[in-house]
């Protein structure tokens, strides 16, 4: 009998050890804590207005997923879109990356994205930027660089 349950116990112990390692991998999993000062100042060229605010994020290493939510005031009207841009470092222009959906632009504006290799590259390099866009400004009127906050 007790060579019966031999095999079970082996395969039961394999699988075991199976659910631990997958378990330990996913909780090894990095989270990079995001941040951004979204400011007139830093737009390309520099713009005028009371505007303001933040951007919080975190990128799960493990899963690729980007997730965030940024909030802003005293902008010159309501916002018409939002983006992650890149790659470029602070007083260059780029192409987006990630778009925010446009029924998610009002404050605090939230989303998540899975990013591809190389915009993890861009963006833990430091050379993503998210850009808050209004009527008044169309190419943007507040922007920050992308920065881990620690």
């Amino acid at each position: 009998m007790i060579s019966t349950c031999r095999p079970h116990v082996r395969w039961t112990a394999i699988l075991i050890f199976a659910l631990f390692a997958s378990a330990s991998a996913s909780a090894h999993a990095d989270v990079v804590a995001l941040k951004a000062n979204l400011q007139p100042s830093s737009e390309v060229p520099p713009r005028v207005s009371k505007g303001h605010g933040t951007l919080d994020a975190t990128f799960n290493t493990n899963s690729r997923q980007l997730t965030w939510t940024a909030t802003y005031a005293d902008l010159s009207g309501p916002v018409t879109m939002a983006h992650f841009h890149g790659p470029a470092p602070v007083g260059q222009n780029a192409k987006v990356q990630v778009p925010v959906d446009k029924q998610s632009l009002a404050s605090p504006m939230k989303g998540q994205a899975t990013l591809t290799e190389q915009q993890v590259t861009d963006l833990m390099a430091g050379q993503w930027y998210f850009n808050i866009h209004t009527q008044e400004n169309p190419t943007g009127e507040l922007r920050g660089q992308v920065m881990p906050s620690n």
